[in-house]
C-alpha cells in the first residue's frame, strides 16, 4: 500500500476492518447514551449473579423489571435536565 500523503503508512487491511467492525459495535451499543449502555450491562450481571447464586426465582424475575424501570426513569429525568 502506498505511503500517505504525510509519509505515514497506513495500518494493514485486517487491521483498519477490525477497528471498523469496533466503532459500528461502539456505536450501535452505546451512541449517544452511554449511561444507558452501562445501566444495561449492570442490571443484567446482577440479575445474572442473583440466578447464579441460587436466589428464588421470583426475586430474579421481580428486580429486573424495577431496575429497568429504574434506568428509564433516570434517563428520562437526565434528558429533561439538559440544556
Amino acid at each position: 500500500m502506498p505511503p500517505r500523503p504525510d509519509g505515514s503508512v497506513p495500518p494493514p487491511l485486517p487491521l483498519r476492518l477490525l477497528a471498523a467492525f469496533g466503532r459500528f459495535w461502539w456505536e450501535f451499543l452505546v451512541g449517544d447514551t452511554p449511561e444507558l449502555f452501562l445501566g444495561t450491562v449492570a442490571t443484567l450481571g446482577l440479575v445474572a449473579l442473583l440466578a447464579h447464586e441460587r436466589v428464588a426465582g421470583p426475586v430474579v424475575t421481580g428486580v429486573l423489571p424495577v431496575l429497568v424501570v429504574a434506568m428509564l426513569l433516570l434517563s428520562a429525568h437526565r434528558a429533561r435536565s439538559r440544556p
